[in-house]
């Protein structure tokens, strides 16, 4: 399995294009961050690579794990998102939920 490495700095689009590229040719991607910058790059990398492979019938879901990474003798704990084909169908078929009318969601606060 291949493990992309995404950072802060990393371009969703270009990390987008990896990942597509990489679910044409096998199942399963894993892209692993440190941080919440790169998180939040490789999340949105992920939303443009569904939108890329979607037209080719490659349904992708996001598993999220924690993994211990050593960094220059220090370790770290990074998040591995394991992007996978989904091959249930069953799930896809089913209508979003949508809030009561006059609602626009739920927010909570922690």
């Amino acid at each position: 399995m291949d493990i992309l490495k995404v950072s802060t700095k990393s371009s969703p689009n270009a990390v987008a294009g990896a990942i597509a590229g990489i679910l044409r040719e096998q199942s399963v991607v894993c892209v692993q961050v440190i941080g919440a910058g790169a998180l939040n790059q490789a999340v949105k990398a992920i939303a443009i690579a569904r939108a890329f492979v979607s037209e080719e019938g490659i349904d992708p879901i996001c598993i999220p794990t924690f993994h211990d990474v050593d960094i220059g003798g220090e370790s770290r704990t990074a998040i591995r998102l394991q992007v996978e084909h989904r091959t249930d169908r069953l799930q896809t078929d089913m209508p979003n939920p949508q809030p009561p009318e006059g609602e626009t969601g739920t927010t909570i606060q922690a």
